[in-house]
């Protein structure tokens, strides 16, 4: 079999896309502390303290604010990292996952 060549008739192409991506969404309630929000946003969104005060304020005075924008299984991590530390510490924040 040495000296076989192989030839291909078709040309596959592929079409690839970009992820889609999830916006994750804290939702305002009267008991969760604003410190508490800012750091979940420092410690598991990564947010310097300016940005996460900003987004704890758009939650408090608009009843939701975008911790951040990730693919699916980011946004999905980063949700239940969040969702288990606020219930750890006695805190109802709501947390969800928003398609972009």
């Amino acid at each position: 079999m040495a000296g076989t060549d192989v030839v291909f008739d078709k040309k596959t192409k592929l079409n690839v896309s970009e992820p889609t991506l999830w916006k994750v969404v804290f939702l305002n309630d009267d008991v969760t502390p604003i410190d508490f929000v800012i750091s979940l946003l420092i410690e598991v969104f990564k947010h310097n303290f300016e940005s996460a005060r900003t987004v704890t304020m758009q939650v408090h005075e608009q009843g939701s604010g975008i911790a951040g924008v990730y693919n699916y299984e980011i946004a999905e991590a980063k949700t239940s990292e969040a969702t288990n530390l606020s219930r750890a510490n006695g805190f109802p924040l709501q947390i969800k996952m928003v398609e972009e």
